[in-house]
């Protein structure tokens, strides 16, 4: 099914629930055959944009379209063209994980027989062929959100719609499915892709669009948004009773917002001349007494990024 340079295209999205303004004019561009991040803390807009654009929340105002169809004007063919893991997987567990591929494969129309081929190929894709007629209740996290993903793929759909699709996984599971999507990108497939890991969209996205309280408040590669940060970071450790003392020294030299972890003992601040505010930083906390768990200079992260964008990091919860 040919799609055009943009296969997904939101323009102005508004959605109200009550008095919380979920999304407030977000504008978004997927290319064909890329993986657009959208990057946001909770209560950003992230779930409620991706709900209007695979069809299952009117917006009330903006419009969108996917793979060239409108989601208000013709839902029915929006759905046709893709594919959808929410934050939980969407299995039922009474039913094997073969069942469940099957059942999918039928709700999309397709015929049993390919419904249940396909589904068999996916599982030995997504290494769950032994486990293939096993209930899904039996299957640990990482299984069932592997399964999850393969639903999303039955109908071999153009575009695919993944919101925060590694929530709760341990490491090795969200490595397997980072590899996955990698895999259906290189064959084509567009993504758009909901997380609040910074690293899951250093590590997939081809752009990313930073969304906080509903609007979009910077777009470009991973590279491009922290070399908006600039220069390097400051970490400091030490012992949690010295946190205040470190923070009033690092405000000094500080360049941007600051981050600090009371809990252990970390404080972290963007600098220009790293060398020169390091040395600076370290008289001062000898000549002040402070026992240095840990110093050094790094890079900005994207972490780094959202913090100088919002002023609070991106695993915060926010109101909206």
């Amino acid at each position: 099914m040919p799609l055009s340079d943009t296969s997904v295209r939101a323009r102005g999205l508004v959605k109200r629930f009550g008095e919380v303004t979920a999304l407030d004019g977000l504008d978004l561009d997927v290319p064909g055959g890329t993986v657009l991040g959208l990057l946001g803390p909770n209560g950003a807009g992230k779930t409620t944009a991706v709900s209007i654009l695979t069809t299952l929340v009117h917006p009330d105002a903006g419009t969108a379209t996917v793979a060239g169809v409108d989601v208000v004007a013709d839902p029915r063919a929006v759905r046709a063209r893709i594919g959808l893991s929410g934050q939980y997987a969407a299995v039922d567990e009474h039913l094997t994980a073969a069942e469940n591929l099957e059942m999918i494969g039928c709700l999309y129309g397709m015929p049993r027989r390919e419904a249940r081929r396909r589904g068999m190929d996916l599982l030995e894709q997504f290494r769950l062929l032994d486990a293939a007629h096993r209930p899904l209740k039996t299957f640990s996290g990482g299984m069932r959100r592997r399964t999850d993903l393969a639903g999303a793929l039955v109908a071999d759909p153009p575009v695919l719609f993944l919101d925060e699709p590694t929530t709760g996984l341990d490491p090795r599971s969200r490595g397997e499915l980072w590899d996955a999507i990698r895999e259906r990108v290189t064959g084509g497939t567009t993504v758009l892709l909901t997380t609040q890991y910074l690293e899951e969209a250093d590590q997939l996205a081809d752009e990313i669009v930073v969304i906080d309280h509903g609007r979009a408040i910077a777009r470009g590669t991973a590279e491009e948004l922290k070399r908006r940060v600039g220069g390097e970071h400051l970490d400091v450790r030490v012992r949690t009773s010295e946190v205040a003392l470190v923070e009033s020294v690092l405000s000094a030299v500080a360049t941007g917002p600051m981050r600090v972890h009371h809990d252990e003992g970390e404080v972290s601040a963007p600098v220009s001349n790293g060398v020169e505010a390091l040395s600076a930083v370290l008289r001062q906390l000898e000549d002040r007494g402070v026992a240095i768990v840990d110093i050094g200079l790094r890079r900005p992260t994207l972490d780094d990024v959202f913090m100088e964008l919002t002023g609070h990091e991106a695993s915060a919860e926010t109101t909206s």
